[in-house]
């Protein structure tokens, strides 16, 4: 791609549809380098860190390996994901209920000291919005959707410790004929663009998945969350769709029978001409993607060595190898895995380049899982622009 196509492929995904999305679904209200702060966001956002889109905040991948080289991403430069605004709660007075008829007794309350003196767990996972990536369907495939354009800073990885959901449910008393968990959380309802309330946002769990590795998680990082990313309590869900990692979590429905909500039925599905009309099933599993850490149309010089960085990552299975093009994808070489794979993280990479002419230069990366997933030149295109996981083309200008 040159630079007349590049700019020609920005210019349409400026003008795409962005019709049919509820309020508070992330469209852009002008562009997207405005470092005016975002409603609703409690910590601050520097522009040279993040990207706001409305009710959300991207984080800048160009700006990562200049200040944060470690595997984790620091709590104060994480990305922030919100259908409405982040409440701020009370760790002392707040709350657990867990209730249904997927328990053997009445409803369980529990404290934040109480869950703390329960079995504790630590482990790292990434988190992705399921629209990480979105952009891309325009600019690179010609396909316009509604939604906040993310890039691919709608991701990060954190250490989180907390208990684990089996455990709570334990305590709770789990009937076997358990089917369906269903955490609800205490940020403002969500109100449509005409006029519905949604109530809180909330999303099932199959018990299968509830009882394998989710974890209510009351630290991020080595310390408590922060109102942005869901204190006192938070779902994570390793592998799974960020919808599915419920912050400030204030109930859990335990279920005998299947549950539903809007982000299971309306919301978070694949809709379009190569899925049912009704809709695919509701989006689970994460996909394979891949970012550079480089501004888009960064300038290297001629003739010198550059060791360009990146990460990816996988939904599925652990990274088994990372390539980088150099030339738009005619020729592909193995990049250096900087990490021991990890499922549920990313794996971290360098590439050494040299490039020997000056002019416009089209980098790629893409990895592949040891699933066998592998990214793809193209990603199926659905109707809200979910799970992108095509090789992103990367322009810079070599000087």
């Amino acid at each position: 791609m040159n630079e007349f196509e590049y700019d020609r492929e920005q210019r349409a995904a400026q003008t795409a549809s962005r019709g049919g999305l509820p309020t508070g679904s992330g469209l852009p209200s002008g562009g997207v380098e405005s470092s005016a702060p975002v409603a609703g966001i409690v910590k601050p956002l520097p522009p040279e860190w993040f990207v706001p889109h409305e009710t959300n905040a991207e984080m800048r991948w160009d700006t990562l390996r200049e200040s944060c080289t470690g595997f984790h991403v620091p709590t104060e430069r994480f990305f922030v994901r919100n259908h409405t605004s982040t409440p701020v709660i009370d760790p002392d007075t707040w709350r657990l209920t867990v209730t249904g008829d997927g328990l053997r007794g009445p409803a369980v309350r529990f404290g934040l000291a109480e869950l703390r003196r329960l079995p504790v767990t630590s482990f790292s996972s990434a988190v992705e919005c399921a629209g990480n990536g979105r952009s891309f369907f325009a600019t690179q495939q010609g396909h316009g959707v509604p939604g906040t354009p993310w890039a691919l800073g709608g991701i990060g990885v954190a250490s989180w410790r907390g208990v684990r959901l089996a455990e709570v449910l334990r305590v709770a008393g789990l009937r076997p004929e358990a089917v369906d968990v269903m955490p609800v959380g205490l940020d403002p309802d969500y109100v449509t663009s005409d006029g519905r309330n949604l109530g809180h946002v909330r999303r099932p769990l199959p018990i299968g998945k509830a009882l394998d590795d989710v974890l209510l998680a009351y630290e991020m990082n080595g310390e408590p969350l922060t109102p942005d990313h869901g204190a006192p309590v938070r779902l994570v869900v390793p592998g799974w769709v960020g919808i599915a990692w419920i912050k400030w979590v204030g109930t859990i429905e335990v279920a005998a029978e299947p549950l539903h909500s809007p982000w299971n039925t309306e919301f978070y599905r694949m809709f379009g001409p190569d899925y049912p009309r009704e809709g695919g099933a509701p989006l689970a599993g994460q996909v394979v993607k891949s970012a550079f850490e480089l501004a888009r149309g960064a300038e290297l010089a001629v003739g010198e060595c550059h060791r360009l960085h990146g990460r990816s990552w996988s939904g599925a299975a652990t990274i088994r190898q990372v390539e980088v093009s150099t030339d738009g994808g005619r020729g592909w070489q193995p990049a250096r895995l900087l990490d021991r794979p990890d499922a549920g993280t990313w794996t971290r990479w360098s590439f050494d380049w040299r490039p020997a002419y000056p002019g416009p230069y089209t980098l790629l990366a893409r990895a592949g899982d040891q699933e066998g997933n592998t990214q793809p030149r193209r990603s199926p295109n659905n109707r809200e622009g979910y799970l992108f996981d095509a090789v992103v083309l990367h322009p810079v200008i070599v000087v």
